[in-house]
């Protein structure tokens, strides 16, 4: 019997990983364009000061954050960074853009 409760065991083990990879997979494949996790938790102040009109999910949110550009707050922008959604570089463009009409 102790024979079988191993077996058991390692088959639900591997039947539990198969669905988590499946789920995972599914997931992945739905949300193609979704943003990480971090730049929703780092961002969330940003999309709900200046587009939450939007669906966070939809492609018109990326518009609207892109458009609030310099805008957005240092917590934002540097996770956006780091989930590779913008460039340094083009932040420094536009920063530099921003401080020169500031002027």
């Amino acid at each position: 019997m102790a024979s079988w409760r191993c077996v058991l065991k390692a088959g639900t083990r591997s039947a539990g990983v198969s669905i988590v990879a499946l789920a995972a997979a599914t997931l992945l494949a739905s949300n193609a364009n979704a943003v990480s996790l971090r730049v929703q938790i780092a961002c969330a102040t940003d999309y709900y000061a200046h587009c939450s009109a939007f669906s966070p999910s939809s492609p018109q949110v990326r518009s609207c954050m892109r458009a609030v550009g310099a805008g957005l707050s240092k917590r934002c922008v540097d996770a956006l960074v780091s989930a590779g959604e913008v460039s340094a570089k083009e932040v420094a463009r536009r920063r530099g853009i921003s401080e020169t009409a500031a002027r």
